[in-house]
């Protein structure tokens, strides 16, 4: 691992390599925060994807990537005066210091679920109206579903037993399938919403990631389907020529892969 004077080294080269391609290169010198950010979205998204991949190579590419960005906008910030690095560096840490005071305070804590209802009783204090505040309007639905009751479970508005959100789970299951019964197709919307919801938050209870759950299904379906597309093709006969039954076959040695 590189020394303390290599790793700020290292950042001071990142930040005269973007002072000099904000002067000089064309399309550096056009980008604004706005033209950025559905690029800093997708760099975000493609380390999650290295994280989940176990790929530690990829992981410090991706870092990188995402690293560029947050200088890219302090450069910015810097042209108009707003802030600059130096800025955006000292306002994490002077957070981080206010918001561990079992750390740089007095405050005892006894465990990890301590610290979280810490954590958001300080952001209360620093002058936010509600603890959901904090969650970005824009974030995927199922992955705001599970901040939103990390937050509120912070403060102290939880169940107590995982067995409780099961039976939360199982009512909304109850209440879904009556409303499909009755054919409502927005009571059913709303309904199934409620079993997403509920799910979520069991999940919680078992210290699952449902988003990160959910992604490794994906990856798991894409790539035993992926086999079933490869099969087909040896033996020259389209997927939509095939019956279930055939299909099958290749779906369950996919599984044993």
């Amino acid at each position: 691992m590189n020394s303390r004077a290599n790793q700020l080294k290292a950042f001071d080269r990142l930040l005269t390599i973007m002072d000099e391609l904000r002067a000089q290169c064309p399309w550096d010198k056009k980008q604004t925060m706005e033209s950025l950010r559905h690029l800093t979205i997708e760099e975000t998204y493609e380390l999650g994807d290295a994280i989940l991949d176990n790929n530690l190579d990829e992981v410090k590419k991706e870092l990188g990537d995402v690293l560029l960005h947050i200088v890219f906008y302090a450069k910015i910030g810097s042209e108009t005066k707003a802030f600059d690095i130096a800025d955006v560096c000292n306002s994490i840490c002077e957070k981080l210091i206010s918001r561990h005071p079992h750390i740089y305070g007095d405050i005892k804590v006894e465990n990890e679920d301590d610290v979280k209802r810490n954590w958001e009783n300080l952001k209360l204090k620093e002058g936010k109206t509600s603890v959901l505040e904090g969650v970005p309007k824009s974030l995927p639905a199922l992955v705001k579903a599970n901040r939103i009751q990390e937050k509120v479970a912070g403060v102290g508005f939880d169940w107590e037993a995982p067995n409780q959100v099961w039976e939360k789970v199982e009512e909304e299951l109850n209440e879904f399938k009556a409303e499909v019964n009755l054919g409502n197709q927005d009571k059913m919307e709303s309904e199934f919403g409620d079993v997403l919801f509920s799910m979520v938050n069991y999940a919680r209870f078992l210290n699952i990631n449902p988003e990160n759950a959910l992604e490794r299904t994906n990856k798991k379906f894409s790539k035993r389907f992926q086999y079933l597309e490869a099969k087909a093709k040896s033996l020259n006969k389209p997927l939509k020529d095939m019956t279930l039954a055939e299909m099958d076959v290749f779906w369950e040695e996919a599984k044993s892969l």
